[in-house]
């Protein structure tokens, strides 16, 4: 049975894409089972992917018209993605009247459970109505977060998203951790902001942070994850041991 993942933040640029692309690039090179489903109309998990957005079917076609999930997959060397598309901005609007709306993702990935070790879903970055369904369907939220003063705002909004979504959609619903990302050991900002939410979040604060680097931002450009573009680069270094770290603390 596959483990599902959100990768969620309310904030723009914080590495939430950037994240959820090499994580699942690193698993894959682990040797495990990784879908990423991209619910965020922009589609840069897509091409970080090495996919196309003008493919179909995708999220879109997977959300709206109900196509079957195996149909909507892409292969790529570097794990399967369900791509997305510019369509899908318009699906919230075209869901409002369906029952039980904020269920439909998680009927979907139903019939994928079995195929996977992980499915992550990239969501928009906002609290709309395909970021609830990535709630609803996920089993934990891994939360990316820049060293920054707006970010320890952010992140207490969306921490009170996800307890209002475990309490009335989700019950299962966790935190799986919260990255850091863009870190620099060098700024003071980032140290206190560090020492902030390892105070009051503990252990759901992973221990590998991600460094800025240019070289990850480059990656999808070329379509491919910033671990397979420069494996040698610090950020991609960075990403191969968040995903160790990962594996640890969900199979233990």
């Amino acid at each position: 049975m596959a483990k599902i993942i959100a990768v969620a933040n309310q904030k723009g640029g914080v590495g939430k894409t950037t994240t959820a692309v090499n994580l699942c690039a690193s698993l894959h090179e682990l040797g495990k089972r990784v879908l990423l489903v991209d619910c965020d109309p922009q589609g840069n998990a897509t091409t970080g992917m090495g996919a196309a957005k003008a493919t179909r079917p995708n999220t879109y076609d997977l959300m709206v018209n109900a196509a079957a999930p195996e149909t909507c997959i892409t292969h790529t060397p570097y794990g399967d993605v369900i791509p997305s598309s510019k369509e899908l901005a318009a699906s919230s609007v075209e869901l409002i009247r369906v029952e039980k709306r904020e269920f439909v993702l998680k009927s979907a990935l139903l019939k994928l459970y079995t195929d996977y070790d992980y499915i992550f879903i990239d969501c928009p970055p906002s609290l709309e109505l395909m970021t609830v369904n990535a709630l609803v369907a996920a089993d934990s939220v891994i939360i990316p977060m820049q060293c920054e003063y707006y970010a320890l705002e952010g992140i207490t909004d969306l921490l009170t998203s996800i307890r209002m979504c475990k309490k009335r959609l989700n019950k299962r619903l966790e935190i799986e951790g919260i990255v850091l990302t863009m870190y620099n050991s060098t700024a003071n900002l980032t140290t206190q902001v560090a020492n902030e939410l390892r105070k009051y979040l503990g252990d759901k604060l992973y221990d590998t942070v991600i460094p800025r680097s240019i070289r990850l931002s480059e990656a999808p450009s070329y379509g491919k994850p910033g671990v397979v573009y420069d494996r040698s680069n610090r950020g991609s270094r960075a990403y191969m041991e968040l995903a160790e770290e990962f594996i640890r603390r969900t199979e233990r």
